[in-house]
């Protein structure tokens, strides 16, 4: 028996400066990533370049440096801060004798750690096999490389050694399986819509608190690590809020700045719990420097599933770390708070109940006694603010489904 991870692979870093992106953000972040797949990072080489070259998409004299880094360091794997083309990866294996990968597929190696459903590891494998089915043509054999290391996790190797046909059957059906779990779970939301279930999701950056968040709120049990990806698959718990009403709290997959979009495509349907939901709460790092760019990421991302319009409430998590942080760009309604130690709970389920639809309301009642059922269905489904028995009947001040109220609203009293 062979695992992936028997030693600790010493990683080289990458990146093209062409001005597009911030490179000495992105390949810090690359670190955290290599990080969390479990390399050793010896070194960062950045190149300025206005575009990268098409062969082996660093400078000739810059491919000599890292050629020369890599024997003198013993480097196991060179990772690139952006998507290389099959020819580039080819070439540059070719050239360095390193095993190369880039971006996209060390967020598809965590993500193959971290899925943990049946629709997770389907997602992951077949966003795997769609990224590997160009990359086959003119390898042969040498498929062989991907018995283990970083980059490796997912499908296996025998499915990625098999042939074209073969993937695309692989491709076919792992599409059809994942269109039969969308299917269900539309008709999951649809139940929902029906029995008048409305759902607040957590979303945000990788590594904000979402989950300690959720944990906190919940008692979930949900993965909670100081690590990028720390939860992959979705999880939905109850949560009562002060008023009575119960909400559906989902806590989704983390997003992070130059998420390729064939994940963002990949995972869609573990996203789009967001789209389908009541209110979102965009968790964010507030001790993190780029606590801004983080919520615009989100932001962007949201729209693009078609959030627009959705009540949004910016959750700045891990306020005891920071100072002032009033200063930060924020979106929709802003609540300061720290998941770890529990601070800031009561503004922000106070503001999760105000943007809430109106599916409730208070009203004094004054029910007989020969309708005790009544009584007994306020104090189940309804918030019993005060009651007392009187002569006429019980008094009871309460909030109450709204509907409810309308089939007993000949005992409801008016209001002054």
């Amino acid at each position: 028996m062979y695992e992936n991870d028997i030693k600790t692979e010493k990683a080289l870093l990458v990146s093209v400066d062409t001005g597009e992106f911030d490179a000495e953000v992105s390949i810090d972040e690359l670190e955290e990533l290599a990080h969390t797949a479990g390399a050793e990072v010896v070194g960062k080489v950045i190149q300025k370049k206005e575009a990268p070259e098409k062969a082996t998409f660093v400078g000739v004299g810059k491919l000599a440096e890292i050629i020369a880094f890599c024997q003198s360091n013993d480097v196991d794997l060179l990772i690139f801060d952006s998507e290389l083309s099959p020819s580039q990866q080819r070439n540059l294996e070719n050239l360095t004798k390193v095993r190369v990968i880039d971006r996209t597929m060390l967020i598809l190696d965590i993500f193959a750690m971290r899925a943990r459903t049946s629709e997770g590891k389907l997602q992951v494998e077949l966003a795997q096999l769609k990224y590997q089915l160009p990359r086959l043509a003119g390898q042969g054999t040498a498929l062989s490389r991907l018995g283990g290391g970083i980059g490796t996790r997912g499908p296996g190797e025998t499915k990625l050694e098999s042939d074209k046909r073969h993937i695309r059957r692989r491709v076919q059906k792992l599409e059809e399986e994942l269109k039969e779990l969308e299917k269900r779970r539309n008709q999951m939301h649809k139940r929902r819509e029906k029995d008048g279930v409305q759902t607040v999701a957590i979303v945000g950056y990788t590594n904000s608190g979402k989950s300690t968040l959720m944990n906190a709120l919940t008692d979930a049990g949900v993965l909670a690590q100081n690590k990028l990806f720390a939860t992959l698959d979705p999880t939905a718990r109850a949560l009562n809020l002060p008023d009575g009403r119960q909400v559906m709290l989902v806590d989704t997959v983390g997003l992070i700045r130059r998420l390729p979009h064939k994940l963002v495509e990949a995972f869609k349907s573990t996203l789009e719990e967001a789209a389908h939901a009541t209110v979102i709460l965009n968790v964010c790092d507030a001790s993190d420097e780029h606590a801004s760019e983080h919520l615009e990421v989100t932001k962007n991302l949201l729209n693009e599933l078609g959030c627009q319009g959705k009540p949004v409430i910016s959750v700045m998590n891990k306020c005891d770390l920071v100072g002032d942080i009033y200063s930060m760009r924020t979106f929709g309604k802003t609540v300061m708070i720290s998941a770890l130690q529990k601070k800031g709970f009561d503004d922000l389920v106070e503001a999760v109940m105000k943007e809430l639809p109106p599916t409730r309301r208070k009203a004094e009642l004054l029910i007989p006694f020969s309708a005790g059922g009544i009584a007994a269905r306020i104090r189940n489904e309804g918030a019993v603010e005060f009651e007392e028995y009187r002569p006429e009947g019980l008094y009871m001040k309460a909030i109450v489904d709204i509907s409810f109220l309308e089939s007993i609203s000949q005992w409801i009293l008016p209001t002054e």
